[in-house]
């Protein structure tokens, strides 16, 4: 999860494909235009300000192993989640379990986040 205008294109941009998700917001998956692999997605509580990058198609994905697993309650049962990394059924509570500087960026952006849910509410999106 990082803020959007922090992510840069090494490639062309991406296609921006709407899918539908549990929650019956939705979300934008985008998709390399050319080998077609999800880049990031971005969900209707942030809508494009937050951008939720998939480690895999980072360099060096094996530099960001998870600090806490989510939404295990529908995990397959093959998948084995380590004992020593934090798991949860659903989400969870960030201020447990985020560093007190992630905490300050999300504070810092919760403003643009409100703008953008503004306009969804204001018909401007």
């Amino acid at each position: 999860m990082i803020e959007a205008d922090r992510v840069t294109h090494l490639g062309g941009e991406p296609e921006i494909i709407d899918t539908p998700s549990s929650s019956g917001k939705g979300q934008k998956i985008a998709r390399c235009p050319r080998c077609r692999i999800a880049v990031w997605s971005n969900y209707a509580g942030a809508g494009p300000v937050i951008r939720f990058v998939r480690v895999g198609t980072l360099d060096q994905p094996d530099h960001l192993p998870p600090e806490i697993h989510i939404f295990t309650a529908s995990k397959q049962p093959w998948v084995v989640i380590p004992p020593d990394v934090p798991s949860m059924p659903e989400y969870y509570e960030r201020e447990s379990y985020w560093p007190p500087e992630s905490l300050a960026r999300r504070l810092a952006i919760l403003p643009t986040i409100e703008a953008y849910q503004t306009s969804l509410r204001d018909g401007q999106r």
